[in-house]
């Protein structure tokens, strides 16, 4: 059996950018969990894998508005709050899935923890989108009264942006390879994990940042050596000129056909950048690797290599 891991981007869990309820949300990850169930009804182990930014972003607002009445969690615990609530859509999303499609399906919801260098110099230089998007004159607004850093995001509008380290470490490795070895379609390292660092006593402790969803599930198709990584976004392909009249669709991309595209900078900082440099990685972890990027709708006719953009070395 080969194992796909499956990462599902934040922004693919919301309408039109904008934050969903939770029937909404739930409504939106059934139509994924339709397409997961038959991935794994052709015989894949499956682990899924999911984004954050959208979601932790509302979190912290919601922790901000109430921090009169109630106490304001922390940045990485709002982190571990996001993969707490998808993580329970994904696993009700599964199990809806697989009763309608008489498919066995037994979901389980990891929270992860992914380590971090707390020296990391990105942490200088804040890059990761999160929560809703604004127009220019509310983010210049949410700039001067909140002090946050806003900047637009590929042509979709204005968020706040916040440090995204690079993961080192996934804490739960071993608990997820079990759960897998039993049979389990395993859901962790969710919004990239929950970034910790060891203190000089060993003992793991949170920080105020959102790793990259793709490099972490990338980091963790590595360590459990799959065959396939697919990565689920708002778009069906990567595109180069993206959003210009010469826009053009990537059907297939070499690794170096996609470091010559990164160079020319065709790909967003906190948006495709992140996912095509995780596909190059993976792809040269191991020969005979294949990693995949389209939308939810479109994964079943990706793995089957009728759409989507496939990196391959």
């Amino acid at each position: 059996m080969e194992t796909v891991v499956i990462a599902l981007g934040g922004n693919a869990l919301t309408i039109g950018g904008k934050l969903a309820d939770a029937p909404t949300q739930l409504r939106i990850i059934d139509n994924t969990a339709n397409e997961v169930a038959d991935i794994i009804g052709q015989g894949y182990k499956v682990v899924m894998t999911h984004g954050n930014g959208p979601q932790v972003g509302g979190i912290v607002v919601q922790n901000e508005a109430s921090s009169q009445i109630v106490p304001a969690m922390p940045f990485d615990v709002c982190g571990a709050m996001s993969q707490g609530m998808l993580g329970y859509h994904m696993i009700q999303g599964l199990q809806r899935a697989g009763r309608l499609k008489n498919i066995a399906i037994s979901p389980v919801a990891v929270v992860t923890q992914v380590r971090v260098d707390p020296e990391d110099p990105k942490f200088k230089n804040p890059s990761k989108p999160i929560g809703a998007f604004f127009t220019e004159e509310e983010a210049k607004q949410l700039t001067e009264e909140k002090g946050y850093t806003m900047k637009e995001d590929a042509g979709r509008g204005w968020r706040r942006v916040v440090a995204s380290p690079l993961p080192l470490e996934i804490i739960e490795l071993k608990p997820i390879r079990d759960l897998i070895e039993a049979g389990h379609t395993v859901i962790a390292v969710g919004g990239g994990g929950v970034p910790v660092y060891r203190d000089h006593d060993g003992d793991l402790v949170g920080t105020a940042a959102v790793i990259d969803k793709d490099l972490a599930s990338e980091r963790l198709a590595q360590d459990l050596d799959a065959d396939i990584f697919m990565m689920l976004t708002a778009v069906e392909k990567c595109y180069i000129n993206f959003n210009k009249p010469d826009q053009k669709a990537l059907d297939r991309l070499t690794p170096a056909e996609a470091r010559e595209y990164i160079a020319q900078g065709q790909f967003a900082a906190g948006s495709m950048l992140p996912k095509v440099e995780a596909a190059i990685r993976f792809v040269e972890g191991r020969p005979g690797r294949k990693c995949i990027i389209t939308t939810p709708e479109k994964s079943v006719a990706a793995l089957a290599g009728q759409a989507g953009t496939i990196i391959e070395a």
